[in-house]
Order: structure tokens, then sequence, then C-alpha cells
């Protein structure tokens, strides 16, 4: 699909993905559905990446899963958009009982715009933990930019076809930056589908 610049407007980053198939169908059928429930709840779709096949994060929590991004217009304030976010999970059968298990639908909002929420020492502050503290915690809040994005292969590979030039407000990177900068091996176990 063809890139989009993101503007200082209402257009929010959206990653993708699952790995435990429903009755309903696999992942990319339940990726594909999210996509639909997105536009039909008003929210305009821009981009849409293609389709990743990606290994289980952590290693070893599950089989592969399929990952994608989507770049969307939509009027919801960011709370809002993440509870739209919740309720379509939660429709494709997400249950919300291990941090970082399989899943059958994972939407994560990764950033609107370059809105930093709740404030830039709190998203720095959660930017900069420990991957043993992000084991243990999570925030209790919406943090954006979502604070794993710059960290994660899985959702900065299919961003870099929706939004490549799309900057964090507080690094300054650009998604490619962000991806040059990710490990050779880590890049090589994205592969498109």
């Amino acid at each position: 699909m063809v890139s989009v610049a993101i503007q200082k407007d209402n257009n929010a980053l959206i990653a993708l993905g699952g790995n435990l198939p429903t009755r309903s169908g696999d992942s990319a059928e339940l990726l594909r559905a999210a996509l639909a429930d997105l536009a039909a709840a008003g929210c305009a779709l821009r981009a849409v990446s293609r389709f990743f096949a990606t290994p289980a994060y952590p290693a070893g929590s599950g089989p592969d899963f399929v990952n994608a991004a989507a770049v969307i217009s939509t009027d919801l304030a960011p709370r809002d958009l993440l509870e739209l976010l919740h309720v379509i999970e939660a429709r494709h059968g997400r249950e919300r009982q291990q941090r970082w298990g399989a899943r059958t639908l994972d939407l994560d909002l990764l950033a609107v715009g370059d809105l930093v929420l709740p404030d830039s020492a709190t998203q720095d502050e959660w930017r900069a933990l420990s991957p043993e503290r992000q084991r243990e915690v999570a925030p209790d809040r919406l943090i954006l930019p979502h604070p794993r994005l710059q960290d994660r292969g899985f959702v900065l590979v299919p961003l870099l076809d929706v939004a490549p030039l799309w900057r964090h407000p507080r690094t300054g990177n650009s998604v490619e930056a962000m991806v040059r900068a990710l490990p050779e091996d880590d890049k090589a176990a994205i592969r498109p589908i």
C-alpha cells in the first residue's frame, strides 16, 4: 500500500497482530475483520501494510504471529480510540490473561500524530524501562507514543510500509531510522505473507 506522511492532525498509527485462530478464522482473517470493524466504527483507513509472519514475542510464548500496521483518520480522542480497539479485540475473542502471551487479536495504539501523553517525562520514563521491568509492570494509563514501539521489529517493519517518515516526537527518529537500528537477525525473521 502507498505510504502517507503523518501530519499534525488526527491520524493514528495502529499495530495489529494475532497468533491464535478462532472459530471465525485464522490470524490473517482476524486482522482483516478488525480493519473492517475500524472502518465500520467511522475510522477512515488511510493505509494498511502488508501482513507479516513474525516470531512470537517473547520467544517461546506461542505460535508465530501475523502482524500489520495501519494509518487511520478519526475524530475520536486517543482514549476513546483505545477503548474502541479494546472492544474490537474482545469481539474477536481476546482475553487479557497473561502479559505478552498468545492472543487472538492485539490492537495497539502506537501514536496519534506527534501527540505525547500523558506528558513528556512520563513517556520518557516508560520508554526507558529495562526489559526486566517491562515484563513486570504495565502502564495504568495511555502512554503515547507507545513506549515500546522503537524496540519491536514486529511493529516497525509493518509500519515502514505505511508511515516511513513518521517521527517519534520525543526521540526525533523516523520509522525508517528505527528500522535501520534494529538487529539484523530480528529483521530477517519478519517475513511478508
